[in-house]
């Protein structure tokens, strides 16, 4: 199932659904599904004109998170085995679909992505290539991957993989469900491709800064979900050893024999050191969470087996 989100993308969909692939070899059936994410031009129309029978809409826009979450619920729900994400804007190099399942096809992988190289993107600024760059290098510390696209959305999920991920952030989708895939030890490749022409700016935010900042979000909420004691256990150390320093200052100072009166030093320095105790309780709290959200993710993935069918890695099957 090759699903496209789509917010008033009458003028492009047309030139994406006339270059996604018919016929893969190992793939016996290719159907497309549009999420409607509240358009209000002709989105819908156009795609059933151009014989696409599964449409999911939304009667007000929800954003990209909800409509890849809720194309991914349909797909499964169809029976999808490999579940391809691309975009409405034509972005995305739809004839290279076939690549981009191989690797699951081949049993390489349960995630592949397409790696844009965003450096060879003539209309990316140099500030947001080196910002692309940033940003693939920080989910990949969150991830423990090595991943040079973190953010293409244009990706191949194998049922597998959807059953164990859960999106739970309401911007978008492609930072968080790197962390989760990463931490979950979910195999994932990268496939190079090259991008067509810019068609239009991007509707997911009204400039760079905005992005990062809920990209920022996003990748910071995901680390904690998967790895609470280390953001936990810097913030205790950076507030323990600044709290430290004005007692160690005030008593050097009275072994020297100064008897000014130093009490904002240890105001400051016992603030400090509350944040740092602070730190810790919430470390163990968000450690605590965590074990019951994997817990709840076992039991989500069990509910899904039940609600969907069955499914198995395919590394785990052709090994």
């Amino acid at each position: 199932m090759v699903q496209i989100p789509c917010l008033n993308e009458e003028a492009t969909l047309p030139l994406v659904l006339s270059t996604i692939p018919t016929q893969i070899d190992g793939i016996d059936e290719i159907d497309i599904v549009i999420i409607d994410d509240g358009s209000t031009d002709r989105t819908a129309e156009v795609a059933r004109e151009h014989g696409v029978r599964h449409i999911v809409r939304h009667a007000r826009t929800m954003g990209l998170a909800r409509s890849f979450k809720d194309g991914i619920e349909y797909a499964l729900a169809h029976g999808a085995d490999i579940v391809v994400n691309t975009d409405g804007d034509n972005q995305y190099p739809q004839e290279r679909i076939g690549d981009l399942v191989a690797p699951i096809l081949a049993g390489e992988a349960d995630i592949v992505i397409g790696d844009r190289q965003t450096q060879t993107i003539q209309h990316f600024s140099f500030f947001k290539k080196a910002m692309q760059r940033f940003g693939s290098w920080v989910v990949n510390r969150a991830a423990g991957t090595q991943l040079p696209d973190a953010a293409s959305g244009f990706r191949a999920y194998s049922r597998y993989s959807l059953y164990r991920l859960n999106i739970v952030t309401q911007f978008s989708y492609c930072m968080e469900t790197i962390i989760q895939a990463g931490n979950k030890r979910l195999a994932i490749a990268s496939v190079p491709i090259t991008t067509n022409p810019k068609t239009r700016e991007s509707r997911l935010f009204s400039n760079v800064f905005e992005h990062m900042l809920k990209s920022a979000q996003a990748i910071l909420r995901s680390y904690i979900m998967f790895k609470p004691w280390s953001v936990f256990r810097l913030l205790a150390v950076t507030f323990g050893v600044l709290g430290l320093v004005p007692f160690v200052r005030f008593a050097i100072l009275r072994l020297n024999g100064d008897e000014g009166n130093h009490i904002q030093s240890l105001i400051l320095g016992g603030a400090l050191i509350s944040g740092a105790l602070l730190a810790v309780a919430l470390g163990v709290l968000s450690d605590l969470l965590k074990s019951n959200r994997i817990l709840a993710e076992d039991q989500i993935e069990r509910l899904k087996v039940q609600q969907y069918g069955p499914a198995h890695s395919p590394v785990d099957r052709v090994q």
